[in-house]
């Protein structure tokens, strides 16, 4: 997960907020990015940085090893091949859907651990699917000629409609296998075709306890030093058996050593270092703002939930470890967006953007962001879901959206529900994870208060929902009347297309129903009047920076493959050196015997197996950002010496930025993920498989 953070971790030192502004305010008059910054295409590594700072320069055959040996976890996380039989290494925070799903009452993988000693027992994941880059082109002339001339909605519907072309050009009748993905690089400046082979049979092979995967909880969660097993390994099969792969990485288990170049191979979710000055007001005072009260007020909730009975805590670990995460991770972005300094060195940046050039595309955007500030609740509520806190309401949402979209040609649907995505999205709708109905109800009623508080008692639609009924009544009367727990009914009304959800008296179907449309006019508003106003003023500032800068600065991030470069280093914190490694010696001195350092017995008894001294985690200067977790950490021989799955309390502001003083990247060891595997699961047969040459 990301980072953790401790209490001598929370403020920056002036003079470092001082070396940022700077930084960020000189950029545009330095021919390339500074320092280890940086979330790079693949086809478009600074290699002469790389060769310059490290004297290592990749050639083409490095470069396409490691990306069809780098794997991305559709569900938002990364991983990587670690064998030719189809082997991935990845975080366990990665795999919490999947181990969650197969637990139960009687058998609690999650808080027990999971191990398969053999083949045979490797269980399949309910919802899992594996992407892997093949290939990248550049379609950037397609979208331009499609949208040439259009403003507003009819913009939008152009975009959608070529996208949805050339995404299913790509995929061709190979769904089963082939995903592709139209990616929008540089906020618009380039338009790009990423081409992945799909393995939707994934196998849980390995996930440690969570008290060990998770030790240390939120208290470090974002802090250094850290002892996490935060690994976890999945198998990728086809037609039954496991995968053969041509390109996997192999592990070092001496991992990586003090001032080593390290490399990340990942796929980092969104960053938005490039927004202008005015759509970051907005993320700060919106946006942050919106979302860090909502996190706060359900982490109450899924606690108090918890609190009721061991049982229930079990359904609410997971959803509350990532509301925890959550609302530290915003919580630090909006304290970064507060800093003046930063503001500035943004506001600077700009203004060299700017600088003889019209300022048109700038001032389109700033106007468009009355409007996104009016619709940002609606849109929350309603598009996003957050008034529904609920899997049956997800999942009813689906099917009405499913049915009412994939009656139209496939180029007029909404995105996610064009034929490209068709086998993500069944795959998801159909998982055999189980549902908990007093769960379902504690999310629900919570939301629907929130919906009722944020939109009014008298709103319409508010009334529609509740009625003359308080939220808690409504919440129990939907899930207590509803069969969509039942897989079937979900096959069967998803099968039935809009006959079956026309003819459907299930409660949450019909609330999907008296949703759908007023969601979808917030989302159309967005659209026309944000969005796509946004996407046209962007694609302008793009060419500017492309005539400033060319394509020496990277893009955002946007969850596709990137590679991040540095060192293993440490920082200094206030004039306190932080080492670079910590030991697994140190988890045990940092035991308790409460949560979150308690240690299970299995490692208890292991101890005395263990060789004290063997690096536990590490950190680097590596630039990473959430969707990274899972990452292989390699070094110039593509060798896998580490497993990306935090970042420093620092690295919270890196959605806006990367300082390189202070910004660090966590990672398990490789000698670590060895000698767990060996001396505390007496996983032999795993060991030997990722050891291999």
């Amino acid at each position: 997960m990301a980072p953790a953070a401790s209490a001598f971790t929370r403020s920056r030192p002036v003079r470092s907020r001082h070396l940022l502004a700077v930084c960020i305010g000189g950029l545009l008059g330095a021919p390339a990015v500074l320092a280890d910054e940086g979330m790079w295409t693949l086809d478009n590594l600074p290699k002469a940085a790389l060769q310059s700072q490290y004297g290592f320069k990749p050639d083409q055959a490095w470069i396409d090893h490691a990306m069809q040996a780098s794997v991305r976890l559709a569900g938002g996380c990364s991983g990587s091949f670690v064998s030719p039989d189809g082997l991935v290494l990845t975080n366990a925070h990665c795999v919490v859907g999947c181990v969650q799903g197969l637990s139960s009452a009687e058998r609690d993988l999650q808080n027990d651990g999971f191990v398969a000693r053999a083949r045979e027992e490797e269980l399949q994941c309910p919802a899992e699917e594996l992407n892997v880059l093949r290939e990248i082109t550049d379609v950037s002339g397609r979208l331009a000629s499609a949208a040439a001339g259009k403003q507003g909605q009819a913009y939008v519907d152009a975009r959608n409609a070529e996208k949805s072309r050339i995404e299913s050009e790509c995929v061709g009748d190979d769904e089963a296998k082939t995903r592709c993905d139209v990616v929008e690089l540089y906020n618009g400046g380039q338009q790009h075709l990423y081409r992945y082979h799909r393995y939707s049979d994934v196998r849980l092979v390995f996930s440690p306890e969570y008290s060990v995967g998770f030790f240390g909880g939120d208290p470090d969660n974002f802090n250094f030093p850290r002892y996490n097993l935060d690994a976890a390994l999945l198998r990728a099969y086809e037609d039954g058996k496991p995968a053969q792969v041509d390109h996997h990485f192999t592990i070092k288990p001496e991992g990586a050593e003090a001032g080593e170049l390290v490399m990340v191979t990942g796929h980092p979710g969104r960053t938005q270092r490039q927004l202008t000055v005015a759509q970051l007001e907005t993320v700060r005072d919106v946006s942050l703002i919106n979302t860090l009260l909502w996190l706060a007020e359900r982490r109450a909730m899924l606690g108090q939930y918890g609190r009721s009975s061991e049982e229930a805590a079990r359904q609410a670990q997971s959803d509350l470890t990532f509301t925890d995460n959550s609302y530290k991770v915003v919580r630090g972005q909006l304290q970064a967006l507060l800093d003046p300094q930063v503001f500035a060195g943004k506001r600077a940046e700009e203004a060299r953007l700017r600088e003889g050039v019209d300022a048109a595309p700038w001032n389109e955007v700033e106007a468009a962001q009355v409007t996104a500030r009016q619709l940002a609740v609606p849109y929350m509520l309603l598009e996003q879901g957050r008034g529904f806190d609920s899997r049956l309401f997800g999942i009813a949402r689906t099917l009405v959206r499913g049915a009412d979209e994939r009656a139209k040609p496939n180029e007029s649907r909404l995105p996610e529900y064009q034929e490209a995505g068709q086998g993500r999205l069944q795959q998801t709708l159909l998982s055999k994870a189980p549902v908990y109905p007093e769960y379902e109800i504690a999310k629900l009623t919570w939301s629907l208060t929130k919906f009722r508080e944020l939109l009014g008692t008298d709103d319409p639609l508010v009334k529609a929902v509740l009625g003359t009924q308080s939220p808690a009544q409504v919440a129990t009367a939907l899930v207590e009347g509803s069969n969509l727990a039942d897989v079937a009914e979900r096959e069967r009304l998803w099968n039935g297309g809009a006959a079956a959800i026309e003819a459907s008296d299930d409660p949450f179907i019909r609330l999907a129903r008296i949703v759908d449309a007023p969601a979808r006019a917030v989302r159309k508003r967005q659209e026309s009047e944000v969005s796509s106003i946004e996407s046209r003023a962007a694609t302008q500032i793009a060419k500017v920076r492309f005539d400033k800068l060319g394509t020496t600065v990277y893009p955002d991030a946007t969850f596709t493959l990137r590679l991040s470069y540095g060192d293993v280093a440490g920082w200094d914190e206030n004039g306190k050196p932080i080492e670079p490694f910590t030991t697994m010696g140190g988890v045990f001195a940092r035991n308790t015997g409460a949560e979150p350092y308690a240690l299970p017995k299995r490692w208890l008894d292991a101890q005395g197996r263990i060789a004290q001294d063997t690096p536990f985690n590490f950190v680097s200067t590596n630039d990473i950002i959430g969707g990274n977790s899972g990452s292989p950490v390699i070094n110039r021989d593509a060798e896998v010496v580490g497993l990306a799955f935090d970042g420093n309390i620092h690295s919270l502001g890196g959605n806006f930025w990367y300082d390189p003083r202070l910004n660090r990247t966590v990672s398990v060891h490789s000698a670590a993920i060895i000698e767990s595997l060996k001396s505390v699961y007496g996983a032999d047969a795993l060991v030997e498989e990722l050891l291999q040459k």
